[in-house]
């Protein structure tokens, strides 16, 4: 099996790029989906956090408040370092447990997986292939305020916890740069995914022959 590590920052378009390659025909592990999974109503995580930060975070149907609480955590680095403390460690639990499903059922394919942290958590190792989607800090500044309807100071925060998304790039075995059109997006996605193709591929045959 071969595992790739997906990353970028805030705002780049992780999620779009990891769609085509869905569509491209491998599977795809989304750690935010874990995340959001992790932390449902009543979970262990769900207990600890709510523990730590008090029920101010959460919504009238008992889930968290996702906005009060990356508020909360990004003016507060100790208070992320907790939390991260609480969710990580669930999140790659069924992040493991997912891969294993996988290698069970089709241990010659393609694995994406979609991790904002990446690099933050010092996972490179962990990878056979790293894919960065790449746009411009002052894109990432203007694309998260659109989407996410945070003032230019809520986004800096988030984006001062990360590594610079132009360090990231020497960092990476391929970069996806996402400042064009999606057309452009897919073909470089169409040109990575014969590169990995063919790695599996070989990394098959040396399987089957050792």
């Amino acid at each position: 099996m071969l595992t790739v590590g997906l990353t970028g920052g805030i705002g780049s378009g992780k999620s779009t790029v990891a769609k085509m390659f869905k569509d491209e025909g491998v599977y795809v592990i989304d750690l935010d989906e874990l995340a959001r999974h992790v932390v449902e109503p009543d979970k262990p995580a769900w207990r600890d956090v709510i523990a730590h930060f008090g029920t101010g975070i959460l919504n009238p149907n008992r889930t968290l408040n996702r906005s009060a609480l990356a508020k909360m955590v990004f003016s507060d680095p100790k208070g992320r370092k907790v939390l991260e403390g609480f969710t990580h460690p669930r999140i790659f639990e069924e992040q493991y447990a997912l891969l294993e499903a996988i290698k069970d059922n089709d241990p010659c394919s393609v694995v994406v997986i979609e991790f904002p942290l990446l690099f933050e958590l010092c996972f490179q190792k962990k990878f056979d292939k790293i894919i960065l989607v790449y746009i411009s800090r002052e894109k990432q500044i203007w694309r998260a305020r659109e989407r996410d309807g945070l003032s230019e100071e809520e986004v800096v925060k988030r984006l001062n916890a990360q590594i610079p998304i132009d360090e990231k790039r020497a960092l990476a075995d391929y970069v996806i740069d996402n400042e064009g059109s999606l057309g452009n997006t897919r073909d470089q996605v169409r040109g990575i995914m014969k590169v990995l193709r063919k790695l599996a591929r070989k990394k098959e045959v040396a399987f089957n022959c050792s």
